[in-house]
């Protein structure tokens, strides 16, 4: 008589959140109390260990319970690994057929699905040549059941219904039907804090920075205050530059709800991919914002900003820190602090900016172009003020020095353009007829088969291209309508700043672009050249970074000229804006 094997038994039971709908027969307590009563009633079986996966889907095996029971069966712990069904054991049609086929052979474990009657001992059966089947249809299920997940989730999406399952820092969730977002006052007054930070210049790293050095509660810890518990999360309990991020770059700070921002590979492979922004499903105006849109607009211009200004040891930033550039090599301007020593003044000290590739490289690299701190200050100042004030008492002719400067040949292009547009929407309306009554003259027989397919190629081939052309075109014509805006957005910006006095960051960030400083000429007698970039007069030039200030430039002298500037050596010369493609 054949000795009978012992048995040292691994029971594994799952339930994902969707196998939570199909009632208690799937439940996890249920699952091993069915287990657990057929093991206690074979001869020879030992329950060694039940490993569990509870909110996890089939379609991966990357689960902490799976990963353990295969562990102990490949060292020997168990022999026999028990389960409800092959779902529970895994959705993926290879990935479970490598182990049953493969892996447990080569291992001598012994693998029972109990419902389906798979038992790798006896391989002859009926239930192990319909295995493969049925792991196909499991695969199947899984992939039926992500595409209605994502369906649902879409539509609830559209219609406002807030998903997240938990509320964005700054919020609680309502108890209503789209658990609309309700301010948490606490959390928004840090919020409003983080925002209005970056605004001045700060960036996200000294923001965390300044909330840690205040005990300020991160977002998860304050989660979980809210609920009376401590945070179960691993987690150094800090702000850091990540979480700043998310926030300022959350648009439900501003009342819109933005979901479906991100999505799997597939039901089988679920890293997670960042969709593109008009994929997203977006709810305007959905809830009450916490911040302004003026504020959200500010820390999106200060987002694309050339400027990332030095902290000094005094931890402030400089005003025009990471603004100026130098014209020759194209590198920003490095600041420089000097300590003097005089009978007069005693020690103190200096604040200069010098061209970065002469900091780094001498005068082999580039010339200084050195510049003193309170010099440069003074001329911004005096510029900002002198265009502030022509602002305010002539606006017309600002706009339409603006309009003139920055639209030589615009206004011919943009009259050509319209017209071009008009022209091709109205014929890709007649294709649109054409096509149609073409294909009708086809089924009706009136006109040969070949002709009508000619025909018909000849009408999708003009209109996919004069679509091409169109959507260029519209593109060009909302372009010409932003300018405008943008030169209102200007004047709006400068007039505040008519009796500005002293420079401060928050007015670089709101008003410059960059500021590119010319070397100090050789004869005194020249003036040295100075250019200010005011942003959305050169929007979008910040965007190329590895191209040097061309030569030989002529430039257009724009607004007011200053000569003779009592604090430095040399006239400086304010030019208008001229396209820098810069390195930073």
């Amino acid at each position: 008589m054949a000795k009978q094997t012992t048995y040292n038994v691994g029971i594994y039971v799952r339930l994902s959140q969707e196998d939570e709908r199909a009632g208690e027969s799937l439940s996890i307590e249920n699952q091993k109390k069915m287990l657990t009563e057929y093991v206690s009633k074979q001869e020879g079986w030992n329950l060694i260990e039940i490993c569990e996966d509870d909110g996890y889907s089939g379609t991966s095996f990357d689960r902490p319970g799976i990963k353990q029971i295969l562990d102990d069966a490949k060292s020997g712990k168990i022999n026999l690994i028990l389960c409800k069904d092959l779902s529970r054991f895994g959705r993926n049609y290879i990935e479970v057929g490598q182990y049953i086929d493969y892996i447990f052979p080569s291992f001598n474990i012994r693998f029972i699905a109990l419902s389906d009657n798979v038992d790798t001992l006896d391989r002859n059966s009926s239930a192990m040549d319909l295995m493969p089947v049925m792991n196909l249809f499991n695969e199947w299920h899984a992939a039926n059941t992500s595409k209605k997940v994502r369906s649902v989730m879409a539509a609830n999406s559209r219609q406002g219904k807030y998903l997240a399952a938990s509320a964005s820092y700054g919020y609680i969730k309502a108890d209503d039907e789209k658990h609309t977002p309700l301010i948490d006052e606490d959390a928004a007054v840090i919020v409003r804090r983080i925002f209005e930070q970056r605004a001045r210049g700060l960036s996200p790293k000294q923001i965390a920075i300044q909330l840690n050095k205040d005990g300020i509660a991160t977002p998860s810890d304050h989660r979980y205050q809210l609920k009376g518990k401590d945070n179960p999360l691993v987690t150094s309990h800090l702000w850091n530059d990540c979480m700043v991020r998310g926030i300022l770059n959350n648009e439900i700070y501003i009342g819109n709800l933005a979901q479906q921002r991100v999505t799997t590979v597939s039901y089988k492979n679920h890293k997670q991919i960042r969709k593109d922004r008009s994929e997203w499903i977006v709810i305007e105006n959905n809830h009450e914002p916490i911040i302004s849109r003026e504020l959200w607009d500010k820390v999106r211009e200060v987002d694309a900003s050339v400027s990332i200004g030095k902290t000094t040891k005094e931890g402030v930033i400089l005003p025009l820190s990471g603004f100026m550039y130098c014209p020759d090599c194209g590198y920003k301007m490095k600041m420089n602090r000097t300590m003097h020593t005089s009978k007069k003044r005693g020690t103190y000290e200096t604040v200069s900016y010098r061209c970065g590739t002469y900091v780094r490289s001498g005068m082999d690299g580039c010339t200084p172009h050195s510049i003193l701190e309170r010099v440069i200050s003074q001329i911004v100042v005096d510029d900002i003020r002198a265009k502030a004030r022509l602002a305010v008492e002539d606006e017309d002719a600002l706009r339409e020095a603006v309009r003139k400067r920055r639209q030589a040949t615009a206004d011919a292009e943009s009259q050509h353009n319209s017209k071009e547009l008009h022209e091709g929407e109205k014929r890709l309306a007649q294709l649109e007829t054409l096509i149609s009554k073409t294909y009708e003259e086809k089924l009706l027989g009136t006109v040969p088969e070949e002709l009508c397919v000619k025909m018909l190629n000849q009408y999708l081939d003009e209109q996919k291209m004069l679509r091409e052309k169109v959507a260029v075109l519209k593109e060009k014509c909302e372009t010409a309508e932003q300018a405008e805006k943008d030169i209102d957005r200007y004047i709006e910006n400068i007039k505040k700043y008519v009796d500005i006095q002293e420079l401060t960051r928050e007015t670089c960030l709101e008003l410059i672009e960059y500021i590119v400083i010319g070397d100090r000429p050789e004869s005194k007698d020249e003036d040295r050249q100075i250019h200010i970039f005011y942003k959305f007069l050169d929007k979008g030039l910040t965007e190329k970074r590895n191209i040097l200030l061309p030569q030989n430039v002529e430039y257009i002298i724009f607004g007011c000229t200053f000569m003779g500037f009592s604090s430095s050596k040399h006239n400086p010369t304010f030019l208008g804006n001229t396209k820098l493609p810069l390195r930073r």
